[in-house]
Formats: structure tokens, sequence, C-alpha cells
């Protein structure tokens, strides 16, 4: 028996399903690739001493994760790293950074290949059915990697924007590293995924039509399936 959200996603479409489900691994697997990538760059090769530098989703996920995905579609990744380790102070936001960026850098790619699919793609041409099921996975990989990119800069700890504004606001840091800060990171953490998670993710969902809706109108030879 699928999990709710699964169930949800299976009804409306299994091409749903499976591309979420896909998008959700592969975006999870390069965003920490990608703090480590940029860590080592900095000086830091936790990321290869740890055995964290794989394509293994098991590894960068953890059991715990993905179970949780499996059951409520809430999932996160882990990229070990040792801010001491690097070169100047400025490089933990660097290294923070890195995974919004290669969200944004998969959004666009994927906008890229949904771009080229309807210009040069037609439902006559490779059958309907494929057709649209190209189209959903491509829009499907937009909106999910625009949710990461923005709600991972959002500033509560575990989140990367944490670690960007401790990085340049000192106070902000001493509180974090404060006796109160476990709580209080708690608290936002809660607070900013009940409220302005779902914000985002209709943020994401209106910037992915809008931004398609044109390419549509402007490119694509047979107009929208």
């Amino acid at each position: 028996m699928l999990a709710w959200w699964m169930q949800s996603l299976w009804e409306q479409n299994p091409v749903i399903l499976v591309s979420w489900v896909y998008w959700v691994i592969f975006s999870i697997i390069l965003h920490e690739l990608a703090h480590g990538w940029a860590a080592i760059a900095c000086g830091d090769r936790t990321p290869i001493e740890s055995g964290h530098m794989t394509w293994n989703p098991l590894v960068h996920m953890g059991p715990m994760s993905l179970i949780m995905f499996a059951l409520v579609g809430i999932a996160w990744g882990l990229m070990p790293i040792d801010p001491s380790r690097f070169r100047r102070r400025s490089d933990e936001a660097l290294v923070a950074a890195a995974g919004p960026f290669m969200n944004l850098v998969l959004a666009v790619a994927a906008l890229v290949l949904y771009t080229g699919w309807i210009g040069l793609a037609t439902p006559a041409s490779v059958g309907p059915i494929l057709h649209g099921n190209v189209i959903i996975f491509l829009k499907v990989g937009v909106m999910l990697n625009l949710t990461l990119c923005l709600f991972n800069l959002l500033p509560a700890p575990p989140l990367d924007g944490s670690r960007i504004l401790a990085t340049f606001i000192p106070p902000y840091r001493r509180l974090l590293q404060s006796e109160q800060g476990a709580y209080l990171a708690l608290a936002m953490l809660v607070v900013l995924f009940m409220f302005a998670g779902e914000y985002i993710f209709a943020a994401a969902m209106r910037i992915t039509g809008l931004v398609t809706g044109i390419i549509e109108m402007l490119i694509a030879p047979g107009g929208s399936p």
C-alpha cells in the first residue's frame, strides 16, 4: 500500500510520482555533492575522508531520510564538513551557498531541456504519451529544484541560509552557538516549514507555470499539449 502522498500523486498521474521520486533523490545527491566540491576547493578534505563523495543516496540521505521520504514525502541530506580547515572565514558561506546554487543550476538545466524538447518534438513525431510524459518530468524538475533552492536559503538551522547569515553576522552565529540556540533553531525550522514552506512551494509552481507557459507560446511548434 502506498503512503498517502504517493497515493495522491499516483491518482493524479503515475508519471508525476515517478518524476517526483527521481528528482528528489537526484537533486539531494547533487545538492550535497556541491557542498562537498566547494568544501574541497576551500581546503577541507572531510567530504573525501568521510566517504561522502559518492552517488550513493544511502550515504547522502541515510536510512532515516529515505524512510521519512517514503512515509511522508520529507527528505534531507548531509555532507560532513570541517569549517576549521577552510582557508578563509568567508569560505563557510561559499560552501553553504553551493547547495542551493546547484539546485538553481538543475532547475535551469531542466528548463533548457524542456525548451529543447517542446521546440524539437511534437506529439505527432514522438507520440502523444511520450511527449506529454517528458514535459511532466522536466516541469517537475524545474519546480522541485526551485523549491529546494529557495527553501534552503531560509535563515533557520540546519538550512544553508543560516550558515550563510551566521558567517557575516557574528551576533547571529553566537546566538546559534549558545545554550538556547538548539531550541531556537528547532522552533524556527518548525515555523518556517509550516508557513514559509507552503508559500515557497506555491511560488515555485507559479514561476514554473509562468516560464514554461511563455516558452510554449513562443516556440512550441504545435502549442502546449
